[in-house]
């Protein structure tokens, strides 16, 4: 073969790898809540965009668009109406309140850490277990403190225009305080804010909000899940869309 048959041999090589066909971005089911319902990453090196899926429902709804990281803690979901996700290894929630058709964000209460003067939020390394049941979700750790979402409904003496809520407090002094719980001053709405037990049901609780009715009687136990089928961890496999 002549050495103009071959230069035209590589070059047409060079040219197709050149042209090579881009890697189509993968998409997996990182967490099964049952038969119907489930989370489905779109990205590769597992991150990306999150989104839901309820067949029975028939939701397809995008929980966030970029960047999601899975959980790798235990993590049981039997809860429907009120779903909740969190953002890496338990920072934050992505959280629904209409069986997955519209999303939000949720945070931890400032001030509401398991210490009264220390951190909001646990560390990532102190989580145990994520549980989501009776539409309220419970981050359990490794101290046995306990971080959970509010009972699922608002007084509507918090809403605006409402009454508001009196309670009575003692000063730095001893003496008794009248003050009222109103509505821009009493946190966020239900299921978007997690809170330690003792911030607001521990016996020397010392958050307002504590005087919210959907703050109160809260166990100091995640309740037991009984008959789940959903997966109990998320799972991503980071291979997917090699070449």
């Amino acid at each position: 073969m002549s050495r103009k048959n071959w230069f035209l041999i590589i070059g047409l090589l060079a040219l197709s790898g050149c042209h090579a066909a881009p890697r189509k971005v993968p998409t997996q089911v990182v967490y099964r809540f049952d038969d119907h319902r489930y989370l489905e990453l779109t990205g590769f090196n597992c991150e990306g965009e999150l989104w839901f899926t309820d067949t029975q429902r028939n939701i397809h709804s995008e929980v966030t668009s970029q960047f999601y990281r899975i959980f790798t803690k235990p993590y049981l979901h039997p809860s429907e109406r009120y779903i909740a996700v969190t953002m890496y290894e338990g920072a934050g929630f992505f959280v629904s309140k209409d069986y997955g058709q519209t999303w939000y964000l949720a945070r931890y209460t400032p001030g509401g850490g398991a210490n009264q003067y220390g951190s909001s939020n646990p560390e990532s390394d102190e989580i145990v277990s994520f549980t989501v049941i009776n539409d309220q979700g419970f981050i359990q750790t490794k101290t046995g403190d306990l971080y959970m979402s509010s009972k699922p409904f608002d007084d509507p003496r918090l809403q605006p225009g409402g009454a508001g809520i009196p309670y009575t407090y003692r000063d730095y002094d001893g003496s008794v305080q009248h003050a009222r719980l109103k509505s821009g001053s009493a946190g966020l709405d239900w299921g978007r804010e997690y809170i330690s037990w003792n911030a607001v049901d521990g016996p020397d609780h010392w958050g307002v909000i504590a005087h919210d009715p959907k703050w109160q009687n809260i166990p100091n136990n995640v309740p037991e899940v009984k008959n789940y089928t959903g997966w109990d961890h998320m799972q991503c496999n980071p291979d997917l869309g090699e070449y």
